[in-house]
């Protein structure tokens, strides 16, 4: 109670945060005051301050909420039934992509496990039990947490057929005159005053930005609608029915897929399940080569064989094959 108001501010974000309502949150924190004997927190009109007493509460009301994540995630650790709640976050395109399919097959198998799915762009906290597993785009650095990459697919510009009907194609050092465009939020505010955003390493100043996007699902869907050209994931945009616009895929550009969860949590058995039957990622059966200049080339993937492991680019899994 008393971390959530040091932490949102205002009773009423603090409620929120607890799924109670404003008025037991503040006699709760009148209650805590009385018993201390101290003022905890200063009412100003920009909400709740920590006074001095609050403050040196505060460090050692996070030190209590630590060891008791750690309590539980430790005896939960040694749980060995097949049933109760899974707290499993991704974003909505790989819930979809992703977690859905796995939910499918293990609820076959243990109908008795129960997956609570959060999607939201909001990264959870693992170490606070926020969620018990994370499926990610970005391989996490905390040492605490144990992280098994899913997928490593290239990315590339893809547009719909009803788009280049319309519009045509963009011809390569245009800019992408002449062109609408929908992007990815935080590929779009993270590029900074000296750096001139780019798709694939094609400027895009002379292009127009239609849209951008928090969420990669809503990116794929407004490229599927005709709404613009988009920088996807080559395997998720081709699953779609989209064209990829120029043929090399873009340099450097990769996107990853990580299954995480705590290292304290995996040997749970209702969590360990849930990793078990994480999706089969479907793999295409052909790879396509070619260039901006070149016509196109396509080799079966039984040809390329075990020499062409996943990451590796194209061309090198080609030349490593004999092809």
């Amino acid at each position: 109670m008393f971390l959530a108001v040091a932490r949102e501010k205002t009773l009423r974000g603090a409620a929120r945060t607890l799924n109670l309502d404003q008025a037991t949150v503040g006699r709760r924190i009148a209650g805590l005051e009385h018993a201390l004997r101290a003022t905890l927190f200063l009412r100003t009109s920009d909400g709740y301050a920590l006074t001095a007493a609050g403050e040196a509460a505060l460090k050692s009301a996070e030190k209590m909420e630590h060891s008791a994540h750690e309590l539980v995630r430790q005896t939960q650790g040694m749980d060995t039934r097949l049933a109760g709640d899974v707290k499993v976050t991704g974003t909505d395109s790989i819930a979809l992509e992703f977690l859905l399919p796995a939910i499918e097959r293990l609820h076959a198998v243990h109908p008795e496990v129960r997956i609570l799915l959060n999607t939201s762009t909001r990264t959870l906290n693992l170490a606070k039990r926020e969620a018990d597993i994370a499926v990610r785009s970005i391989r996490p650095d905390n040492p605490g947490l144990v992280a098994r990459r899913l997928a490593r697919w290239p990315m590339a510009l893809f547009a719909s057929n009803a788009y280049l009907e319309r519009h045509g194609r963009p011809v390569a050092g245009s800019a992408f005159a002449g062109h609408d465009l929908v992007l990815y939020q935080a590929n779009w505010t993270g590029n900074s005053g000296n750096r001139s955003p780019t798709l694939t390493g094609e400027p895009i100043h002379a292009g127009r930005i239609v849209s951008t996007f928090n969420s990669s699902l809503m990116l794929r869907t407004a490229v599927k609608a005709g709404i613009g050209i988009g920088e996807l994931p080559i395997h998720l945009a081709e699953h779609d029915g989209l064209v990829q616009i120029w043929p090399e895929p873009a340099r450097g550009a990769v996107y990853e897929t990580w299954l995480v969860t705590h290292r304290d949590l995996r040997h749970t058995a209702r969590i360990a399940a849930m990793r078990r039957h994480r999706v089969r990622v479907r793999r295409p059966r052909e790879i396509v080569m070619h260039d901006r200049a070149a016509p196109l080339l396509r080799i079966p993937l039984r040809a390329v064989g075990i020499a062409c492991q996943q990451g590796l680019p194209v061309i090198r899994c080609v030349q490593k094959s004999g092809l």
